[in-house]
Formats: structure tokens, C-alpha cells, sequence
């Protein structure tokens, strides 16, 4: 047995957990009213905030009523900004059917290289509070997505919107309840790359991406496509 087998061990049997365990239930707020009024509304007006913030936080948007269109609005938005037609995506099965064929792009499916100028990637929640993105790293969702390369495009279904972190822990927590694992790294996105490292000057793309471009796809209940 490991070091590191043998301390999960002990922290396991100290809060009654074996390895086998499923993930615990996700919490419930210890207190609603520390939540934010901007983390509350109705899907639509959750959906609204979150393009608001988003593109307060410098993120640019396009929303598509389904996943088939989501090739042809790549392409028209790298066109439009000058950028490269030769995209890397992740290998997730969500993007399977955004339409690649007929969108005139070249596509690669895997992760990140220093070579790659554009990166698609799906998301698992849109946080409406901050316009934040949460992802994941897994096989089909590689790291080097999020971070190598100088343009991430990111994918997010209108229907995975939440108000606050919380609710965005929850769902992560409930679909790790449903397939039995949770990603090994989270990560939480809000807008493009940025530092004030140096001199307190900001500084774009200096950790990441340059530019952050989100495609919404479908819409919540109540909510129209912008």
C-alpha cells in the first residue's frame, strides 16, 4: 500500500467511507438568505443575467437554437475576427452533432498542442451570478483545452444555467451520484485570460486564452433566443 492509499485509508475510516463509497449527496444550503438576489430567478431571467455578466467580464456570445448549428456559428464567428479556420475540439460525445461537416472548418478531436490557435469544448454549468463557465477535465474533455490555446470557444446548453456556485456544486455533485465519478479537476472560467501581475497593468492572455467566445445553445423555459 501507498502513502497516499494509506492516508485516504485513514480518512475514510475516520468519517466511516469505504473505497468503493459513491460520492455523498450534494448539500443543502446551510443558509438560503447568504445567497445573492443575482443568484436567484426564474431559468429565463438566470439565462439573461448570465449573458449580461458574461459579457461584462469582456466574453463574447452567440446563441443557437440547437447542437447542429453549432459548427456553422464556429465558423462565422472565427470569419468575422480574422481568426484561424483550423480548430482542435473535445472528443465528448456532446459535440458529435454541432454540424462540423458543413461548416467548412478543419477539425481535429483531442486535446490542446502549442500549435493550436482555436480550441471547442463543452461545459457542464453556466454560473448566471458571475457569467462564470465550470468544466471539467476527463478524457473526453481534455485540460489543454481550457488553457493552450489563444482562442476557447466554449459550448454551453442554455439548460445547465444555475444562479450561484452552490447550485453549480450541487449539479456536479448529482450527475456524479448518477454515474458513479467525478472529474478529477474542475475548473471555473469568467472571461478571457487576465493579470495585474506586472505593475498592476491588466494584461490579456497572459494564463490562457486571449478570447473567451460562448455559443448558448437551446434556451430555458420562458426565455427567448437573443
Amino acid at each position: 500500500m501507498s502513502t497516499r492509499e494509506e492516508i485516504l485509508g485513514r480518512v475514510r475510516a475516520a468519517i466511516g467511507r469505504r473505497a468503493s463509497s459513491p460520492p455523498p449527496p450534494a448539500p443543502e444550503y446551510a443558509n438560503a438568505a447568504l445567497i445573492p438576489a443575482r443568484a436567484r430567478g426564474t431559468p429565463a431571467e438566470l439565462v439573461s443575467r448570465f449573458i449580461d455578466m458574461a459579457r461584462e467580464a469582456e466574453a463574447t456570445i452567440d446563441h443557437v437554437k440547437t447542437t447542429a448549428e453549432i459548427g456553422m456559428a464556429v465558423a462565422r464567428w472565427l470569419a468575422d475576427n480574422d481568426l484561424s479556420a483550423n480548430i482542435v475540439a473535445a472528443p465528448d460525445r456532446a459535440l458529435d452533432g454541432a454540424g462540423w461537416d458543413d461548416a467548412g472548418l478543419t477539425v481535429r478531436r483531442g486535446a490542446a498542442t502549442g500549435d493550436d490557435m482555436v480550441s471547442v469544448t463543452p461545459t457542464l454549468a453556466g454560473i448566471a451570478e458571475t457569467g462564470t463557465l465550470m468544466v471539467a477535465a476527463t478524457p473526453d474533455t481534455p485540460y489543454t483545452l481550457n488553457f493552450l490555446p489563444d482562442t476557447h470557444i466554449a459550448v454551453l446548453d442554455a439548460g445547465t444555467i444555475v444562479g450561484g456556485y452552490e447550485d453549480a456544486w450541487a449539479r456536479l455533485r448529482r450527475n456524479g451520484e448518477k454515474s458513479g465519478d467525478l472529474p478529477r479537476t474542475v475548473t471555473l472560467i469568467t472571461g478571457p485570460s487576465r493579470s495585474s501581475d506586472i505593475e498592476r497593468i491588466v494584461t490579456i492572455g497572459v494564463h490562457g486564452p486571449r478570447r473567451l467566445h460562448i455559443i448558448l445553445v437551446g434556451r430555458a423555459d420562458g426565455e427567448e433566443t437573443q
